[in-house]
């Protein structure tokens, strides 16, 4: 089958459960399976932009990015982020090739606006050109996407990882995408993980503010995932990325699984 892994927060910080990460996206290659790896690493960012002397501002959860942004971003995720994640997999017998949305011009992206806010080089994944995955998957390597992609116009482009996870699966007609996050899941408003949650649901939660913040750019690239084909879309605590292996064997009581209905 073939597997989108995003992986962002804590899991790309913290080398303990950065480790366990790597272990269970390697153990799903072991068994076979086409395993594409898509990364964040908004906090690395924030905390190198803060060295700099740069606020890092945020609207509906996306980074507001001007120039200098950008080309920080383009240091952080496609440098640093990168080749841990990929020294990580590797360190498990399973071979990994870096790489950021641009390279082979994979990824192309359009400036994104939400609700008339400009963000600066922000973009939105316009088109994905999945043969550069595949030539790592023909020679049993594991793909490690950094979140960032190349304009008509020539200019890298931030792209939200969630939603850059969200265009692999659905440009390399995926089987599943799995989010491994900082948190438990979807939470209702009596603040439990919401096991089972259709994209129908979500917009009176949004409305409610029972789902904000960084919350929406993932549910939307969920729904964007099950609208395009995808099959299963589900959350999961990093903190058990050990039960990924099992994610077509058995059912799976952590996180939160969301359905086209």
């Amino acid at each position: 089958m073939k597997l989108v892994v995003k992986i962002g927060g804590a899991a790309l910080e913290d080398k303990v459960l950065l480790k366990k990460c790597a272990q269970a996206v390697a153990d799903l290659a072991a068994e076979g399976h086409k395993v594409a790896v898509v990364h964040g690493g908004g906090k690395a960012l924030t905390q190198t932009l803060a060295l700099m002397g740069k606020e890092s501002t945020f609207v509906n959860g996306l980074r507001v990015t001007d120039s200098d942004t950008r080309d920080v971003a383009l240091m952080v995720l496609a440098g640093r982020v990168n080749k841990q994640l990929v020294a990580a997999i590797t360190a498990t017998g399973q071979a990994a090739v870096g790489l950021c949305g641009g390279d082979g011009a994979a990824f192309l992206a359009r400036k994104k606006k939400t609700n008339g806010a400009d963000l600066g080089f922000v973009g939105e994944i316009s088109s994905v050109d999945s043969r550069w995955i595949e030539a790592i998957w023909s020679n049993d390597g594991i793909p490690v996407i950094s979140s960032l992609a190349l304009g008509s116009d020539g200019e890298y482009y931030n792209v939200n990882a969630d939603q850059m996870a969200s265009a692999c699966a659905s440009g390399c007609h995926a089987n599943a995408l799995i989010f491994l996050t900082d948190v438990a899941g979807v939470k209702g408003a009596d603040g439990a993980v919401i096991r089972w949650l259709a994209i129908s649901e979500i917009p009176a939660l949004i409305k409610s503010s029972v789902i904000c913040g960084g919350m929406l750019p993932k549910l939307q690239a969920c729904q964007d995932a099950l609208r395009s084909g995808v099959h299963r879309v589900r959350i999961l605590p990093a903190l058990e990325a050990e039960v990924l292996p099992a994610f077509y064997q058995t059912k799976i009581e952590c996180g939160t699984e969301v359905m086209a209905s």
